[in-house]
């Protein structure tokens, strides 16, 4: 029998997710869910959509995060941790607010709430927040009892998160032919955002040039090009680039563009890349249609060969790494002193995110911080 753990205060993990279309007719009202309060006309919906359309109107992202719920349930019974796990999503079903009603009416207090974005970053970190706090405030609306919401740490340097995207980039460079393979380039790629909102991202303290979501990737990219060498013998140059612009035109993004860069490395002689999608948990929409379509039909352009890595999705170690981010924070509300399990010079990121982290254009009340109305 496995030893138990404890998971106490918490009696509960929420899975958190943005959610994606199941079929045509999903398209268009997730995407004006996604950009709600924007004013943009269904027209121009549809014409975003056509990325959906080419896989049969379906997003991967919710069938990988059942994949997720699946290996996160079975990693917690081998490793007893009594700790139920519910799954819901910011823009399609199943809701968040209707997942948080049916954890509130299973008798659920006190949550703990796993996203599926390992970085800081408005979208990535405050926006689930602030989705968190406007469920919350419906479930007070209707008169339930609200549980006490907190939110694990990001977790972009745990060894679970990064050791399935070092294996998946020496499996890809295995794949290459031989006589490229050694002078291969790796482009580590990410969500493009902002740069405003990038600045600000994380704690006011690391505000500036690229702020904390900049300083994170980088991270990750140092730890998986040192790993994939010390793996291989062989020092690849790499480079952060980024993917899946979607602003318009006079707002600066971070760039270079994943699709520009392979233009670039090509013309610089390079003879082949990696695309690593380090950004991602799992492989949706935005990986499936901006790297294995867009950027792989310019490589093919260049004739330039390319290969493109896993993302950690429902890996058995990234499942452990969850169960070791609930043990740990259970054990720091229990007053216990605990040594995070991090790689790298960053150390741990906060537990409860501070006034000032990742502020959005428009405030709105966020749950699970030190600004949250929901205590």
């Amino acid at each position: 029998m496995p030893d138990v753990l404890d998971p106490s205060p918490y009696d509960a993990l929420l899975l958190l997710s943005f959610g994606g279309p199941e079929g045509p007719d999903d398209v268009v009202p997730f995407l004006e869910n996604v950009t709600r309060g924007r004013g943009i006309p269904k027209e121009r919906l549809k014409e975003v959509g056509e990325h959906y359309f080419l896989f049969g109107g379906v997003s991967p992202i919710n069938e990988q995060n059942r994949d997720l719920l699946a290996a996160l349930r079975k990693d917690f019974a081998d490793h007893g941790l009594a700790l139920p796990v519910y799954w819901g999503n910011r823009n399609w079903a199943p809701y968040v607010t209707d997942t948080l009603r049916e954890m509130v009416r299973d008798g659920r207090r006190r949550i703990l709430v796993l996203a599926t974005s390992a970085y800081a970053s408005y979208s990535g970190c405050r926006q689930y927040r602030e989705d968190l706090a406007e469920a919350l405030a419906t479930l007070e609306a209707e008169g339930l009892e609200l549980p006490k919401v907190d939110k694990l740490r990001h977790y972009f340097n745990h060894p679970g998160f990064v050791e399935p995207m070092v294996d998946g980039i020496v499996e890809s460079l295995a794949g290459l032919p031989e006589e490229v393979r050694d002078g291969a380039h790796i482009a580590f790629c990410t969500h493009s955002i902002p740069t405003a909102a990038a600045d600000t991202s994380g704690p006011v303290s690391e505000h500036g040039d690229g702020g904390a979501y900049v300083r994170q990737h980088l991270e990750v990219s140092r730890l998986i090009a040192d790993a994939v060498r010390e793996r291989t013998g062989v020092d690849h140059p790499w480079q952060l680039v980024y993917q899946s612009r979607s602003g318009a035109p006079h707002i600066p993004w971070l760039e270079p563009d994943i699709c520009d860069h392979l233009e670039e490395r090509h013309a610089a002689g390079v003879p082949a890349v990696v695309m690593a999608p380090i950004g991602f948990v799992s492989d949706h929409m935005e990986v499936i249609y901006d790297l294995d379509t867009e950027a792989v039909a310019k490589a093919d352009e260049l004739g330039l060969p390319v290969r493109r890595s896993c993302t950690v999705g429902a890996d058995p170690r990234f499942a452990a790494a969850i169960r070791d981010l609930v043990a740990e924070r259970a054990a720091t509300e229990r007053g216990q002193e605990i040594a995070p399990c991090v790689l790298g010079a960053l150390g741990a990121s906060h537990d409860v995110c501070p006034v000032g982290c990742c502020p959005a254009r428009a405030p709105r009340p966020a749950a699970a911080g030190a600004d949250s109305p929901y205590a």
